[in-house]
């Protein structure tokens, strides 16, 4: 007798299960592969709960620290959280501790971290960005977390797969920012379920793994457990440039016939996208906000100021200046992107337009290190919630590097592909 097919998430959560199929609504416990928190979600949470139960971390080579929230310290809080973390990761000698060294949702996949078949699980609610690389990955609370760190395993019911299969070519000025935001603006942020959503099809394959992580990371936005692309060459070469040594990325797709909910995009004719004011979900083409006044332009964050981010904004503002009244940050996902696009010319060419340059953390992304006043802003971020970047009176769009850029240019909401024309 076939076997019944099996979708991408069920094969790897079979693997990490040690079986050779599931079945979606099984409850299963898995062994994981990896265990991610940053200064934020971690040792201040789970130093004291250790302690108490006189328990130890069950692999360190399986635990990654990022200390990417609170720094660099502003305040005595800031300080002391940050220090709890290092002490903690001394005393420990945890041998995977980025300290200052950019967003963890993008250092930790470039230092080789994921890699296809794992199962991992991170203290973020966008550990999902995981997924991009053929990992089942996705945000737990800090007593999941503990659990975790102890034992090395963690239970879960096999999900459902939702399928976002992407036709044809994105246009110039496009970018998988707006592919999310328009499943966001058409799904809202409990379309996902609380699933396993693939992303898939010709214009998915066609991304870069920057890109691939962008719709991984926002696939939280769209309420799913896990955001996933299979693994292919992309994966292997952008992984290999980390130092991980060759990879199988074969078994890990979703077998023809397997059951899942499917739903069709055509890239071709999808516009720049921008969120308005206060939820990802207010997602429509831009010409619907266009010649909204800026205050602000935030190109920033594990979703919008990776290298190929910044190298899109740098595109709109080469030989151009912001417009007068507007504050552009720029603050790099990783110290990697950040000194790649120093030595690209790309940073300087941000500078030059009047950009300020931020430090390679989460920053104003989470409302930590430079709040923002009442004023409106328009961000690369992934979420624009009341009071998320800052004050509550604050008035967030969201869009990609490219519509960023071009209203900064302009001083207000603009469509990028007039200027990039």
């Amino acid at each position: 007798m076939t076997a019944a097919p099996q979708t991408l998430a069920q094969k790897l959560i079979a693997r990490a299960c040690g079986r050779e199929r599931v079945a979606v609504g099984e409850i299963v416990t898995c062994a994981v592969d990896l265990a991610m928190f940053h200064d934020s979600s971690g040792p201040r949470r789970l130093q004291p709960m250790l302690e108490e139960l006189g328990a130890q971390i069950w692999d360190k080579s399986r635990v990654v620290l990022v200390m990417d929230h609170y720094v660099p310290a502003r305040d005595e809080d800031s300080r002391r959280i940050v220090r709890i973390a290092r002490d903690w990761a001394q005393a420990q000698q945890l041998p995977h501790v980025y300290d200052s060294q950019g967003i963890c949702h993008v250092v930790v996949p470039q230092h080789g971290h994921i890699r296809p078949g794992m199962l991992c699980v991170g203290g973020d609610s966008h550990s999902p960005t995981g997924g991009a690389f053929g990992a089942y990955m996705f945000g737990v609370g800090s007593t999941e977390m503990l659990g975790v760190v102890v034992t090395g395993e963690i239970w879960l019911r096999v999900p459902e797969t939702i399928r976002m299969w992407w036709d044809g070519a994105l246009p110039a000025g496009v970018t998988a920012k707006d592919m999310m935001l328009a499943m966001i603006g058409r799904f809202g942020m409990n379309g996902g379920r609380y699933q396993a959503v693939e992303f898939c099809g010709p214009a998915v394959r066609a991304l870069s793994m920057q890109e691939r992580m962008t719709l991984s990371n926002m696939s939280a936005e769209l309420g799913a457990q896990a955001g996933l692309v299979a693994p292919d060459a992309t994966t292997a070469a952008f992984l290999a440039e980390a130092g991980v040594p060759a990879v199988d990325a074969a078994p890990w797709f979703t077998d023809e016939g397997a059951a899942c909910e499917l739903h069709r995009f055509d890239a071709a004719t999808l516009e720049p996208q921008v969120a308005a004011p206060h939820s990802p979900a207010n997602s429509h083409g831009v010409s619907r906000d266009a010649g909204t006044v800026v205050d602000v332009a935030y190109i920033g964050a594990c979703t919008g100021a990776k290298l190929e981010d910044l190298r899109a904004a740098a595109q709109v503002l080469r030989g151009r200046k912001v417009a007068a009244g507007v504050r552009l940050m720029v603050a790099p996902a990783s110290l990697q992107d950040q000194e790649r696009a120093r030595e690209e010319g790309v940073l300087q060419v941000l500078l030059d337009a009047g950009a300020e340059l931020f430090a390679t953390a989460c920053g104003a992304c989470s409302g930590y290190g430079d709040p923002l006043g009442d004023v409106t802003v328009i961000s690369t971020t992934a979420r624009n919630f009341k009071g998320r970047m800052g004050s509550p009176n604050a008035q967030v769009y969201l869009g990609s590097p490219y519509t960023v850029a071009a209203s900064a240019l302009r001083g207000r909401v603009t469509d990028p592909r007039e200027v990039l024309a």
